[in-house]
């Protein structure tokens, strides 16, 4: 009982502080500067792209094509760019050029938080063929949010299966209006005018919070760009770097039902290890990496006799997500039993 009336009040006061958190950045974003106009198409910083002013589709654009298709992707970083949060939108279409008979679902989209050297960003890229297949787990991946270079679209839907990419209503050869909504952890992605969101991101997985803003094109199709606009908004009081070792209470909820209890945690360098005790078992070890104030950790136990779903047995939780200073929160799984997200708030050292 005394654990689960902690967990209701943990619960309750990240309630109310997501709710006053929410309340404070609405308040920034409308008392903002103006949206930037309209980037010019020669201020660009071109990598493993050929950008040249095209007519497509009744509007003037920028049509980006790949220079060299070894290296497949290519980024044009519109120059003195530095964004942590606010807005980016944009008109996007794409032709693909690839000769028939070879799959080619198309790739386009916009990345942000670029390091000027383009090796590292988030991006949120669309497959639009994709989203007018027959197969629903094709359908699925029409929307897509990475992390370059760590957390490709093959890790994340390995590790996480859904929770990165979605269905959208798009299709080639025709105009998206793309929307990003960023705020701190988080990307709320827009198209063609919806008010409900086609792909949350609760937990950016780039190792910046500021940076570059960028539009990225493949090889074998034609990339088009028109109406790129970038609005500021007040930076939300994130950090990395924060330190998960201590005591920790975890809240879990999840398809299969809730999970509470406590993480004790050490770190040496970039090693994390430690042990959890819960609704798990009692004093379960666990090990696992953190990285500017990211970690990733998975720590064993047994499925409860009680449990809604699923027959008892041994399990491993899975967890990833990001610490910031007093409170984490993240995903966790519990392989072939449970999905869901996680907060925590820390106890003590």
């Amino acid at each position: 009982m005394p654990m689960l009336f902690l967990a209701a009040r943990f619960a309750c006061g990240r309630l109310m502080a997501a709710c006053a958190l929410m309340a404070v950045c609405a308040a920034a974003r409308a008392a903002s500067a103006p949206s930037t106009p309209a980037v010019d198409p020669a201020n660009l910083d071109l990598h493993n792209l050929k950008a040249e002013p095209a007519d497509y589709l009744g509007r003037k654009a920028e049509r980006m094509t790949v220079m060299d298709p070894q290296k497949e992707a290519g980024l044009a970083m519109l120059r003195g760019t530095d964004f942590q949060d606010g807005t980016i939108e944009a008109d996007i279409a794409l032709k693909i050029t690839t000769p028939p008979g070879v799959r080619m679902p198309g790739f386009v989209g916009l990345a942000f938080r670029v390091k000027p050297d383009a090796s590292a960003y988030d991006i949120v890229y669309l497959r639009p063929r994709n989203a007018l297949a027959d197969d629903q787990a094709m359908r699925n991946h029409a929307v897509q949010y990475c992390a370059e270079p760590d957390y490709g679209w093959y890790r994340l839907r390995r590790e996480w299966p859904l929770v990165y990419e979605g269905w959208a209503d798009i299709a080639p050869e025709t105009w998206i209006h793309m929307r990003i909504d960023v705020a701190g952890r988080t990307a709320r992605v827009f198209l063609n005018g919806s008010a409900k969101p086609s792909l949350v991101v609760d937990g950016l997985k780039g190792s910046s919070l500021h940076g570059g803003v960028g539009l990225w094109g493949y090889a074998g199709e034609e990339s088009y760009f028109s109406n790129v606009r970038i609005t500021p908004s007040s930076p939300q009081p994130v950090k990395n770097g924060s330190d998960p070792a201590g005591v920790w209470a975890v809240l879990y909820w999840s398809d299969a039902g809730p999970v509470q209890g406590t993480l004790k945690l050490t770190r040496d360098g970039g090693k994390v290890t430690g042990a959890g005790s819960g609704g798990l078992g009692d004093d379960k070890p666990g090990s696992g990496a953190w990285g500017a104030g990211e970690v990733e950790l998975s720590v064993g136990g047994g499925w409860p006799h009680d449990g809604r779903d699923g027959a008892p047995g041994p399990v491993t939780a899975f967890l990833e997500g990001w610490v910031d200073d007093a409170s984490a929160k993240g995903r966790m799984r519990v392989a072939g039993r449970a999905d869901g997200q996680w907060v925590a708030q820390r106890q003590g050292q």
